[in-house]
């Protein structure tokens, strides 16, 4: 089943707890930040264009998540060694997790996996500081996600 018959969890609900290692192997569990907002973007692959694209923009507007409290974490299902290169070349201050084993284990959990192609669709999700899931947005391969929803979801959780 690929990631377009997948259902998302639901806005209102408990967000699906997890734990990845960082780029250093180090454990990050969703619940070991709870007490602030997480904004969870999954990210098809490392180094690939859009991704870079992407990640870049968040890189150069980061001070709109810090200064909403909002921790930025990034999942992909690659290999933390390539994560952490991927990190060093383009300057990623944030966090970013590797879903490689289980295989897109967190990405499954979240419904936007892709069993097809074996990859996490471009899905982001915004968890409150209680956990619950306040918002997301899921765009198929291949279609960058537009910064100003991330705007608005910083906006609707400061209302």
């Amino acid at each position: 089943m690929d990631a377009t018959a997948r259902t998302t969890p639901p806005t209102g609900a408990p967000a699906p707890e997890f734990s990845l290692p960082d780029t250093h192997g180090t454990p990050v569990t969703l619940s070991g930040l709870r007490g602030g907002p997480v904004v969870i973007v999954f990210v098809p692959f490392a180094f690939s264009g859009t991704c870079t694209g992407e990640l870049c923009e968040l890189r150069d507007n980061i001070k709109e998540f810090e200064e909403a409290g909002v921790h930025v974490l990034v999942v992909s299902c690659d290999p933390g060694h390539s994560l952490r290169a991927w990190a060093a070349q383009e300057g990623f201050a944030f966090d970013l997790l590797s879903d490689f084993w289980p295989h897109g284990e967190v990405a499954h959990a979240y419904g936007v996996f892709d069993d097809t192609r074996g990859f996490a669709v471009r899905g982001s999700f915004l968890v409150d500081a209680e956990g619950m899931l306040r918002w997301s947005l899921v765009n198929p391969p291949g279609r960058a996600r537009d910064f100003s929803s991330y705007r608005a979801a910083l906006a609707d959780l400061a209302a």
